[in-house]
Formats: C-alpha cells, sequence, structure tokens
C-alpha cells in the first residue's frame, strides 16, 4: 500500500500540509498554457519569432519543424539550431534522422512525429515554448551584460577615468613643422 504526500495551497486558509494515507489515485492532467510571440500565416504554418537568433516555423501541412536565421549569419545561428532540434529529439518531438539543412540559407529542418493518441501541434508547439523559457536567462544575460558593457564606456566611473587637462599634455606647437616659418631649403622659391 504505497502512502501518497500532497501539499496543497489553500485559497482562503494560510499555509497547510495535508497528507493523504491510502491507494494512489490517477489525477487527470492539468492544462497548461505557453505563451509565444507568434502569427499564423495564410496557409496555416506558425511562426514564432520569441527566439534571439532564430525564427522557428512549424508547418503542420507538411509536418515539419524550419529554423530560419533571424538576422545575422554565423557560428551562434547553427548552434541554436543544434540546441533546439536537440531539445525536441529528446522531448520525442521529431524525428532523429529527418534532421537537415534546409533549401534557403543557414535553415535547418526536421520532420515532426506522428501520434494517433496525441495532438502533434500543440506538444510541438509547447516543446518550443519550454525550449524558449530554458534559452531566456540566457539571452536576458547577454542584452544585461552588453547595455552594462555601453554603459561603462560610455559613463566610465571614477576608478576607471583620468581627468583630461589638454593644456596639461598638450603645447601649442606640436611636430617639426612650425606654422608660418618656410622650411628651409625651399625658401627661396616661394616668393610673395
Amino acid at each position: 500500500m504505497p502512502i501518497t504526500i500532497k501539499i496543497n495551497k489553500p485559497e482562503k486558509e494560510p499555509e497547510s500540509i495535508k497528507i493523504k494515507v491510502g491507494e494512489q489515485k490517477e489525477d487527470k492532467p492539468t492544462q497548461t498554457s505557453i505563451v509565444l510571440k507568434a502569427r499564423r500565416t495564410l496557409d496555416g504554418n506558425v511562426m514564432i519569432f520569441d527566439h534571439k537568433d532564430i525564427d522557428i516555423v512549424v508547418m503542420p501541412s507538411q509536418k515539419k519543424v524550419v529554423a530560419f536565421a533571424k538576422e545575422l549569419f554565423g557560428d551562434h545561428v547553427y548552434e541554436a539550431q543544434d540546441r533546439l532540434f536537440r531539445f525536441l529529439i529528446k522531448k520525442g518531438v521529431i524525428n532523429y534522422d529527418s534532421v537537415q539543412g534546409g533549401n534557403i540559407y543557414s535553415s535547418m529542418e526536421a520532420k515532426i512525429a506522428e501520434s494517433k493518441d496525441y495532438n502533434s501541434m500543440q506538444i510541438t508547439l509547447f516543446s518550443i515554448g519550454k525550449f524558449i523559457e530554458e534559452e531566456r536567462p540566457y539571452f536576458e544575460f547577454e542584452k544585461a551584460y552588453d547595455e552594462n558593457f555601453e554603459k561603462r564606456l560610455a559613463e566610465p566611473d571614477p576608478e576607471e577615468s583620468t581627468d583630461f587637462d589638454p593644456e596639461k599634455y598638450h603645447d601649442p606647437d606640436k611636430g617639426s613643422i612650425r606654422p608660418g616659418i618656410r622650411p628651409f631649403g625651399i625658401a627661396n622659391i616661394y616668393r610673395l
């Protein structure tokens, strides 16, 4: 006889712990939702724009997921696509052997696994949302780092800067050619 422990937080009572001893009953799965910056195209594809480096398109008609480079091309785009498809493979959403380069430069695509029991499009979108949630702290760190770096360059702390006094460090006449004086040797060539 298994022991089931449930911790609930009632709305009206202060925090309490409920311990149930008895047979374990199967609970109904809870409904979960996720918020994405997405747009549906005219032909039914779902474009997701939440990721910093890639745009993700879920194509229900072709049963595939495609990841495109957002603006810049480079290794970071491929690494983001690789992380996405590895995540979807681990979750069982896409077929491992279907991951390949797309027909558009710097794109990658994979076939969505078919399921008789579940709605594969909802699970795909939910899994992509979970992937973006995992990546979001890295985006926020990079953004904060860049803002801090720019702030340090524009407004440095007193211990990171020096006083600038042009009269202290610069003489009025610099260099070997003095203004107003003709160089020797060609003084006779030019006459006023």
